[in-house]
């Protein structure tokens, strides 16, 4: 497997340097693993003879765009931005402008296309990832939403494939894409590499997505959440809900969806998980002391809904679980 990293001056440096890392450990625990696994090579590509990422990290250029259809994987890293505005910015920026003008020459089913976190927004802004599923930062689903109405996006999920297209969630999801990536490969080699890096598993971003962050200037959908934040440990309608501040299940349901991906009923259920998950972290409250507080009659309702959100709390963990 010979993969590309399309990288650009700013870049964010543990993503293009965690796609190095695990890609290099794979080739070099590869033979040990098992021989007959194909080779893995991986070229960072320029126009200059250098890149220079947004911590001032040089990374030397060894290959160059032109060259870009030898490789059967092209991964574009984070572009070093944390806020949308910033993100746009950089979109705009004449390297980037560069970087899109070559993705989009590509065919996914000849060259698998990569990205993570606002990486996903420059194949986005490529046209690749028009009505397929894709991922990305999740405090930036508003945004991307708003701006690529025909990708599918979902905001729970570490890493999507969709044919030839795959992208990843936040910065150090790089890791997970990079392990996506030598899964495909071998999916041996990629435990092998996720054991001796010690990386655990992390299929969901779900366990950061929260509510307050998920930007979003609709006053109809703030309005929803304000009202629900106040009933919380009530038995709530949606229809009901909706009545309350003016309007109808139907518009709510489309207005919610629009703006954070979500229907009213699941926005309802996170709130309810985070506030959960805030009191078992901040207080001595058992499962069962809390489940009344958030809206359920029994403990074992609201355990099942923290791990539908994965949400961070004292709940323990699936033994299960473990390495990739």
């Amino acid at each position: 497997m010979h993969v590309g990293l399309l990288a650009s001056d700013g870049c964010f440096s543990s993503g293009l340097t965690a796609l190095i890392d695990v890609l290099s450990t794979a080739e070099a625990q590869r033979a040990g693993v098992d021989p007959s696994i194909p080779p893995i090579r991986v070229d960072v590509i320029g126009t200059g003879r250098t890149v220079a990422t947004g911590a001032g990290l040089t990374v030397p250029v060894t290959m160059h765009p032109r060259e870009l259809r030898a490789v059967d994987v092209v991964v574009v890293p984070a572009l070093g931005t944390m806020t949308a505005e910033d993100t746009l910015s950089a979109l705009a920026a004449r390297p980037t402008r560069a970087s899109i003008g070559v993705l989009g020459d590509l065919d996914p089913d000849v060259t698998t296309v990569a990205a993570a976190c606002t990486g996903v927004f420059t194949l986005a802004e490529s046209g690749l990832l028009d009505m397929r599923r894709a991922t990305t930062s999740w405090w930036l689903g508003a945004a991307f939403r708003s701006r690529y109405p025909s990708v599918i996006l979902d905001l729970g999920a570490m890493v999507i494939a969709d044919g030839g297209v795959v992208t990843a969630g936040a910065a150090f999801a790089h890791i997970d894409l990079a392990l996506a990536l030598v899964r495909r490969v071998s999916p041996g080699l990629a435990g092998h590499v996720a054991r001796l890096l010690v990386i655990d598993e992390r299929v969901s971003q779900s366990a950061y997505l929260v509510v307050d962050h998920l930007n979003h200037n609709d006053p109809l959908v703030l309005a929803f959440e304000q009202e629900a934040r106040a009933h919380l440990s009530e038995s709530l309608d949606v229809r009901e809900l909706a009545a309350s501040i003016g309007t109808t299940r139907r518009t709510l349901e489309r207005r919610t969806q629009a703006a954070l991906g979500m229907s009213p009923l699941a926005v309802v259920q996170r709130l309810r998980a985070e506030r959960a998950a805030h009191l078992l972290r901040t207080t001595a409250q058992s499962v069962e002391q809390i489940a009344p507080q958030v809206g359920y009659a029994n403990a074992s309702t609201l355990r099942s809904l923290l791990r539908q959100f994965q949400v961070r709390s004292q709940v323990s963990p699936d033994p299960k679980q473990g390495p990739y």
